[in-house]
């Protein structure tokens, strides 16, 4: 199906572009979402005449757009869940988990303006693109952590707090002092004071005298 470009579409043309997409694709997002007009004669005149006003609505929207990306590039938004001790998330993060995040910072985001191929099931620091309008698309992180404190922690380091990776200092506290090397060492010893000891038992045992 043939369709005419209400605004820029990624991948796919930019407005005013008559272009082929699946039937599907435009009946269930592009003409819906009135992002784009069936390429007919009379669509074809109508977006000839009305041009000049469809730019000018989209350049002020864009303009709104990059005045909000300024502000929100960059920002870091903290999501809690439970993990494994391997850092795998018991459930996931998908996208209107992470449009609610950033909404709660104090910007406007729907879900379907998260960038996110698949949900998120890793603890940990993502970055995720979202876009604010056909032509602007800003980076936000997503710190993924079980606990305020560790969110504050993961975003310190700049990396995951991963707890089968936490080594536990008590444990090695234990063992300290009796590392393999020092029984090594007392073997030798041992055997050395074993050995004198022997010695010493045979130079004192009397010698037998022969019979007659």
């Amino acid at each position: 199906m043939q369709v005419i470009l209400l605004e820029r579409i990624e991948k796919l043309g930019q407005m005013g572009d008559v272009v082929t997409v699946r039937p599907g694709f435009a009946r269930n997002f592009l003409l819906p979402q009135k992002k784009a007009l069936r390429a007919t004669q009379d669509n074809l005149d109508y977006f000839e005449r009305e041009k000049a006003q469809l730019e000018a609505v989209n350049l002020e929207r864009r303009t709104e757009a990059e005045q909000v990306g300024e502000k929100l590039e960059g920002l870091t938004v903290a999501i809690i869940r439970n993990a494994g001790d391997s850092g795998q998330l018991y459930g996931s993060v998908n996208s209107r988990d992470i449009a609610d995040a950033v909404s709660e910072a104090g910007f406007t985001v729907a879900r379907n303006q998260v960038l996110m191929e698949r949900p998120l099931k890793m603890l940990g620091l993502h970055d995720y693109r979202i876009r604010l309008h056909p032509e602007v698309a800003v980076t936000v992180t997503v710190n993924v952590a079980q606990s305020e404190e560790e969110a504050e922690m993961q975003e310190q380091l700049g990396h995951a707090i991963i707890p089968s990776e936490s080594g536990d200092d008590d444990e090695d506290d234990g063992a300290e002092g009796f590392g393999a090397a020092d029984f090594l060492d007392e073997a030798p010893a041992a055997a050395e004071g074993e050995g004198d000891d022997t010695e010493e038992a045979v130079e004192e045992t009397p010698a037998e005298e022969p019979t007659a």
